[in-house]
């Protein structure tokens, strides 16, 4: 059984993604060809923002956005320590440092009625508190509508890390369109991936997305050759585009079939595990089926039992940002966070893709409720 099962939707678009590709050899234009400009165009209109700017990575996504904010030495951004570390990773490359908010336990996302506590954080540290990075983790947005009120009293800006949650939504708003920029990762185990590397930064910012074009190639001003402030070399491929373009075509009927995975799981596994659930009026991409485990030794007989039968299971994440070793000097301690602390001793991740069979889902059930 597959974690992921690229194989059967690669089957499924091959013809149409490889007459794309002959296009783009025959023409000899592999970078920023005409496939990326089409795929901006209808990105932005998925999401429902004004601009989309395509980059070579979810992680550049954030970084760009950070950067032509002018995000460095001695500010704070607020997140969460539940995430893969490019989310804190991309705030300490422009020099500023990460202050770490706890999550909500039902939804893994951060909690907003702790963000005024992550502001003081920042402030006793004798760092200005500048911007906020919620992560729509697992797929699911986070509660941006207690988030963007109080990041406006707090006098921050939101950068939503949509790198898991792109084709999810809340009160009718696509992952990617919240705050004053997102940012989504084509990584290709994501639910709308590439063959590659590959991102997209979202804005209605008119301003903001003329900075972001300046430093996604080396902070271009009138042409290549005048460079205008430090920027990165970001730009997406014309190949990884064409993929994207196709991949999007059926992208809307995916994740129904995702959204039909997780209620199956879910019917079956509800009272055996804690399964996630969706708050009214928002749905879930599905970039991971996530569940909870009753402790970290039922943890570890369920994954065991799982794996004895061919059926593979991943834990995202073992080991939250705050005590990984690339942190140690922020001086975050075990217990600083215990809802995190807490998730990370108990969660796992079963297979999920457009492409699971029901057949399937009922083997995984089976071992878990043995």
């Amino acid at each position: 059984m597959q974690f992921i099962d690229l194989a059967t939707q690669k089957d499924r678009i091959r013809g149409a993604v490889m007459a794309r590709l002959e296009s783009i050899v025959d023409r000899v234009q592999f970078i920023m060809g005409p496939e990326v400009a089409e795929l901006e165009s209808k990105l932005a209109a998925y999401a429902g923002t004004k601009h989309c700017l395509s980059c070579s990575s979810g992680t550049d996504a954030l970084l760009i956005a950070l950067m032509a904010k002018g995000i460095g030495p001695g500010d704070a951004v607020l997140t969460t320590p539940f995430t893969f570390v490019a989310t804190a990773e991309v705030v300490s490359l422009t020099g500023a440092t990460p202050v770490f908010v706890d999550i909500e336990p039902e939804s893994f996302n951060i909690d907003p009625s702790l963000l005024e506590k992550g502001v003081e954080e920042a402030r006793r540290k004798g760092l200005e508190p500048k911007a906020l990075i919620p992560v729509d983790l697992f797929g699911l947005p986070a509660d941006y509508r207690r988030l963007e009120p109080e990041a406006r009293r707090l006098g921050l800006w939101i950068l939503e890390d949509a790198c898991q949650g792109f084709g999810g939504s809340q009160d009718g708003r696509m992952a990617g369109a919240f705050g004053q920029v997102g940012a989504t990762s084509f990584f290709p185990a994501k639910p709308l991936g590439c063959w590659g590397d590959g991102g997209a930064i979202f804005t209605d910012d008119d301003e903001l997305a003329e900075l972001m074009v300046s430093v996604r190639v080396h902070g271009g001003g009138a042409d290549k050759y005048s460079n205008v402030r430090i920027g990165v070399n970001g730009r997406l491929d014309s190949m990884q585009a064409a993929v994207l373009l196709e991949k999007l075509e059926i992208f809307p009927e995916e994740l129904e079939m995702r959204d039909r995975v997780a209620a199956a799981y879910s019917s079956r596994l509800e009272g055996r595990v804690r399964v996630p659930s969706v708050p009214e009026g928002s749905r879930s991409a599905w970039a991971q089926y996530s569940v909870l485990a009753r402790d970290g030794k039922d943890r570890e007989q369920l994954m065991g039992a799982l794996q004895k039968e061919g059926i593979p299971s991943v834990i995202y994440y073992k080991i939250p940002l705050h005590l990984q070793e690339a942190y140690a000097g922020l001086g975050y301690r075990t217990g600083d966070f215990p809802v995190t602390e807490d998730m990370a001793s108990r969660v796992f991740s079963l297979p999920m893709h457009p492409y699971l069979k029901e057949e399937e889902i009922e083997r995984v059930a089976s071992v878990i409720l043995a």
